[in-house]
């Protein structure tokens, strides 16, 4: 899918735009002034053109973008299965990042009363949809035998910190990590939109050919609806957030059979929905 315009050029993955930036910055700490550099976070305009049609525009960390693009096409119901996305063509504009994507016709038709040219903020959670129904849409009934202990969730919680390679520079990105239980966190991806870092996982999971539903989530951010529709959408059974959920998360998780966990933490973990599937060792005599 080359596009007319000679500026643009493909990129290869993780290439062209970095995920974060060095700045000198005056740091004040305990009334004492020092100059050092330090490590900023990216956040670049991502376009996303289906079939030469302008979709969205989404604001993300230019990292795993082929992943990401397979993610958010599936989690928002643009095609059905991994197979539908024909190709995907990255290209570097002076102002941001293309994804030219292909999809079946029948799937590009089925977008015609999708709002498009849309702009999709960090924090977006409504990208790409013009009406009610679009935007809260009901994932189908989870199904599976997934149980995590207590102490995995736990050991997961704190492997992900030492996984997160841009947060760890930066301090502003979000990550989402796919853990099987026994093996412990297997895929981390990240990225400066909470949904964004989902997607990316989703995406590399699907691509992988691994089945997103023998293993759970940890998101290190709140579990707003989109969280929670997307990780459901893919048949994810639990999804643990080390922050709050909302309301309208709650009632879809518990809709939809999805163990919700939030203030997910080393002594704690609030369990809101279908608590079935974490399961907690009394060690005490």
């Amino acid at each position: 899918m080359a596009n007319a315009n000679t500026e643009a050029q493909p990129l290869a993955l993780d290439l062209g735009w970095p995920s974060y930036q060095q700045s000198t910055v005056e740091r004040w700490q305990q009334g004492q002034r020092s100059v050092e550099q330090d490590y900023i976070a990216e956040e670049v305009p991502i376009s996303l053109i289906y079939n030469g049609v302008p979709h969205v525009v989404m604001l993300a960390t230019p990292t795993n973008l082929e992943e990401f693009a397979l993610g958010f096409s599936i989690t928002e119901g643009i095609i059905s299965k991994p197979q539908e996305l024909l190709a995907t063509r990255i290209y570097n504009r002076s102002n941001g990042i293309e994804l030219q994507l292909k999809i079946p016709e029948h799937r590009f038709q089925s977008m015609a009363d999708k709002g498009r040219n849309l702009t999709g903020r960090t924090g977006c959670g409504l990208c790409g949809a013009s009406t009610l129904k679009q935007a809260i849409r009901q994932p189908e009934p989870v199904h599976g035998n997934v149980t995590v202990n207590a102490d995995e969730l736990i050991k997961a919680l704190s492997d992900i910190k030492q996984q997160q390679r841009i947060n760890k520079l930066t301090g502003s990105v979000h990550a989402a990590a796919w853990a099987v239980p026994g093996t412990g966190i297997v895929t981390v991806r990240e990225d400066v939109g909470r949904h964004n870092a989902l997607d990316k996982l989703i995406g590399a999971l699907l691509r992988t050919g691994k089945k997103p539903n023998t293993g759970f989530v940890i998101v290190t951010s709140r579990a707003s609806y989109e969280m929670v529709q997307k990780t459901a959408f893919v048949g994810i059974t639990l999804l643990a957030a080390i922050s709050a959920p909302t309301g309208l998360a709650i009632r879809l998780a518990d809709e939809a059979g999805l163990t919700l966990i939030g203030f997910a933490r080393a002594d704690q973990q609030v369990v809101y929905t279908h608590p079935q599937r974490l399961t907690h060792i009394n060690h005490t005599l």
